[in-house]
């Protein structure tokens, strides 16, 4: 895909960093649309189904956080990539992030060819939740009270539909393809976020535990010091 077929929103309270953005994003062709609040933002990505958000952490009213949350409550964003921009490197501030559903951070301030690269691999990984589930054909997948609909986008414990941010159902399907397998941590990696993707140690372990909490304890094991395997 060309870049200037990828929709791009931009969200800051700050218009330096907006001006800046933006710019280089039009530069390198993308299409940008800008919002200065998180509730502006939820209007213009429900309005637009940009491809990609990058998103503020620290913003007045209705930070970055909460309006993560809310976007990824929307199934039609259900593929749209999710970066946070911030300065803060903090643990909690990460892991708070990838528990309302973001996909990576974007350390500012940032230089305008790393933004690019940055960008350019978030959107290789847009559309693409279904690679990591190899040997899992496209259609219905049933195992025990769990049913997903890779096609629908769904995943349905006992009859209940769950909340699955974008991650969250990739890895779902990578564990769920080969019951049983032991994943590494760098088989996981890969397969969900991609090679040119860098995220915490702990990103991995944040989306596991929201996982369990959500289809239950039992269908994912964890194997200590190797990886996690979907219990058969």
């Amino acid at each position: 895909m060309e870049n200037s077929n990828y929709k791009i929103l931009l969200v800051d309270d700050e218009a330096d960093i907006l001006e800046f953005l933006s710019y280089n994003l039009k530069k390198a062709g993308y299409n940008v649309l800008t919002a200065n609040n998180g509730r502006d933002a939820i209007k213009l990505a429900k309005q637009y189904l940009p491809h990609l958000i990058i998103l503020d952490v620290m913003m007045p009213e209705m930070d970055g956080i909460e309006t993560c949350e809310e976007m990824r409550k929307l199934p039609v964003l259900n593929n749209t990539v999710v970066a946070f921009l911030t300065a803060r490197n903090e643990d909690y501030s990460q892991i708070a992030g990838f528990e309302a559903g973001a996909d990576d951070y974007i350390a500012k301030p940032i230089k305008p060819k790393v933004l690019i690269s940055r960008v350019s691999a978030l959107l290789k990984r847009f559309g693409k939740t279904e690679e990591g589930a190899e040997g899992v054909e496209t259609g219905i997948i049933k195992h025990g009270n769990l049913v997903i609909d890779r096609e629908k986008y769904t995943v349905t414990n006992n009859g209940v539909e769950l909340s699955l941010p974008r991650k969250e159902f990739s890895l779902l399907l990578l564990l769920i393809s080969k019951p049983e397998k032991v994943f590494t941590r760098d088989e996981i990696y890969t397969s969900i976020w991609g090679d040119t993707i860098v995220v915490g140690d702990r990103t991995i372990d944040v989306h596991i535990r929201k996982l369990r909490e959500k289809i239950g304890e039992e269908y994912i094991k964890t194997v200590k010091g190797v990886g996690y395997k979907f219990v058969d």
